[in-house]
């Protein structure tokens, strides 16, 4: 409603922007998910890679501290390059969105809300019981160097990105998808002559650098 009273807007199921903005909101939170992942599994193979190469692992002498701080540097540069791919792509399909249309901004606010709670309550949860279950089998089920161990390391794998990276991530996410949004939507809503241009000019850099997060960051020979 307006000052006056006056309905400018209703959200309803039955509007196709509605409904796209709430599947593009939900699209979101399990992009951002897959790209957090994947930034963390290439920095981590990066860095076994090169301890392979560069420290002995089965002498009881220590690593250099110059090979120690390159395997802090190499972590840190994939951790970088992943979050700034993850920024720029929240950030520039914010802006999009909510010059786009204002109902559709709305439905997708909606939508990356409570697919991002129940997903990151998801993750942390399956990331946890992942970790937990490698450390039954060992501690108390004393099963090292068998197959159900082997499975169990497979899992915690798996799980410590879930619950240390991904998870607790999608709440700055939807913080300032929020935030910075609501901003955006009244100037688009106050501008709608450049409106249109300017949602198109950050999708297509949001499309790019999804493309980056993904193909940008894989593992290669």
């Amino acid at each position: 409603l307006d000052a006056m009273g006056n309905q400018l807007f209703k959200l309803d199921l039955l509007d196709p922007y509605v409904l796209l903005g709430l599947l593009m909101g939900g699209g979101t939170v399990y992009w951002f998910t897959g790209a957090s992942i994947q930034a963390v599994t290439t920095g981590a193979y990066r860095a076994v890679e090169y301890i392979k190469k560069n420290i002995k692992l089965d002498s009881a002498e220590a690593a250099s501290i110059e090979t120690s701080r390159t395997v802090v540097r190499i972590c840190t540069e994939y951790a970088q390059a992943g979050m700034f791919n993850i920024f720029m792509v929240i950030f520039c399909l914010t802006i999009a969105y909510a010059f786009f249309n204002p109902v559709f901004f709305i439905a997708y606010l909606v939508s990356i809300a409570v697919v991002g709670l129940f997903q990151a309550i998801f993750m942390a949860n399956a990331g946890g019981a992942w970790d937990n279950a490698k450390k039954v089998v060992e501690v108390e089920m004393h099963a090292k160097g068998t197959e159900l161990h082997d499975a169990s390391i497979v899992g915690d794998t798996v799980g410590d990105p879930y619950k240390d990276t991904s998870s607790v991530a999608l709440n700055p996410i939807i913080k300032f998808t929020t935030l910075f949004g609501l901003l955006a939507v009244e100037m688009g809503v106050a501008n709608p002559s450049f409106a249109p241009a300017a949602a198109a000019v950050f999708m297509v850099i949001a499309l790019i650098f999804v493309y980056r997060s993904f193909y940008g960051m894989r593992i290669t020979s």
